[in-house]
C-alpha cells in the first residue's frame, strides 16, 4: 500500500510540474505576438503552428476528463489554460493576417472545431469505458505528435543554412522540459496515451538541442566574419579618405 502511495504522489507531482513547463510554454509566443500587434501585421509568421496547438489543447482537456479518462484532472487543467492562450493568438492572428491568410487561417479552424465535436460527441454518446478512452486516447496522441512534429521544417532549415537563428533555445528547452515531465507523469500513471507522444516530443526537442550545441559556434564565427569584414571595410575606408587628403594636399 506504501508503494501506491508513494507512486500516486510522484504521479501528482510530475502532474503539477507538467502544468508548470507546460504554461511557460504555452506563454513562449507572446513575444512574437507582441511583434504582430505593434506592426499591425503577422508578416511572414505562420498561424498553422498555434491552429495545430489549439487541436491539441481540446483534445488534451477532453482526454483528461473524469469520464473518459480517470485521473488525468492536472492534464485538463493545463489544457484548458492552453485553449485560452491559443484562442487568443489564432484570434489575433486573424484580425492581423492579409485577406488570404485569413481564409486559411479560418477554414482549418473550422475543420478543427468540427472533428472535435464529432469525437466528443461520438465518444459520449456511441461509447463507454475503455472504448471512449481507446477513441480519444488515440484522438490525443495524434494531435500531440503533429503538435510536437512542426518543429521539424525548422530542423531542417537549421541545417541547411547551419544557423540557429530561426530555432531559440529556450523554447526547444521548453518543449524538452513540457514533454519529458508528461511522459514520466504518464509512465506513473501506466498511460500509453500520454508516454508515446510526450516522448516522441521529447526525442525531437533533444534533436534541436544538440543541433543548437552544433551550429551555435558556426552563428558566432559568422558573427565574428560580419563585424571583422565591417572593420575592414572601415579601416579601407579610412586609408582611401587619408590617400585623397594626401593627394589633395599635394
Amino acid at each position: 500500500m506504501a508503494h501506491v502511495h508513494v507512486i500516486r504522489i510522484l504521479h501528482a507531482t510530475f502532474g503539477i510540474f507538467g502544468n508548470v513547463f507546460g504554461i511557460l510554454l504555452a506563454l513562449a509566443p507572446m513575444i512574437t505576438f507582441k511583434r504582430i500587434i505593434m506592426k499591425r501585421s503577422t508578416e511572414k509568421f505562420s498561424g498553422v503552428p498555434y491552429l495545430m496547438s489549439l487541436f491539441n489543447c481540446l483534445f488534451s482537456a477532453w482526454y483528461g476528463l473524469p469520464f473518459v479518462s480517470p485521473n488525468n484532472t492536472l492534464l485538463t487543467v493545463l489544457a484548458s489554460i492552453g485553449c485560452a492562450l491559443q484562442a487568443i493568438y489564432v484570434l489575433i492572428f486573424l484580425i492581423f493576417a492579409p485577406k488570404k491568410e485569413k481564409f486559411k487561417i479560418s477554414g482549418f479552424l473550422f475543420l478543427i472545431i468540427a472533428i472535435f465535436t464529432i469525437v466528443a460527441l461520438v465518444s459520449v454518446l456511441t461509447l463507454h469505458g475503455d472504448k471512449r478512452k481507446l477513441l480519444c486516447g488515440l484522438a490525443f496522441a495524434i494531435t500531440c505528435i503533429m503538435m510536437f512534429g512542426a518543429p521539424l521544417t525548422v530542423m531542417r532549415q537549421v541545417i541547411k543554412s547551419k544557423s540557429v537563428e530561426y530555432m531559440p533555445f529556450f523554447l526547444s528547452l521548453s518543449i524538452f522540459n513540457s514533454s519529458t515531465t508528461w511522459a514520466i507523469y504518464g509512465l506513473f500513471g501506466k498511460d500509453p496515451y500520454i508516454i508515446v507522444p510526450n516522448l516522441i516530443g521529447s526525442l525531437l526537442a533533444c534533436m534541436q538541442l544538440i543541433l543548437y550545441a552544433i551550429y551555435r559556434d558556426r552563428k558566432k564565427k559568422l558573427d565574428v566574419e560580419m563585424e571583422g569584414s565591417i572593420e575592414t571595410g572601415l579601416e579601407k575606408t579610412q586609408i582611401d579618405i587619408q590617400k585623397n587628403m594626401e593627394t589633395y594636399t599635394l
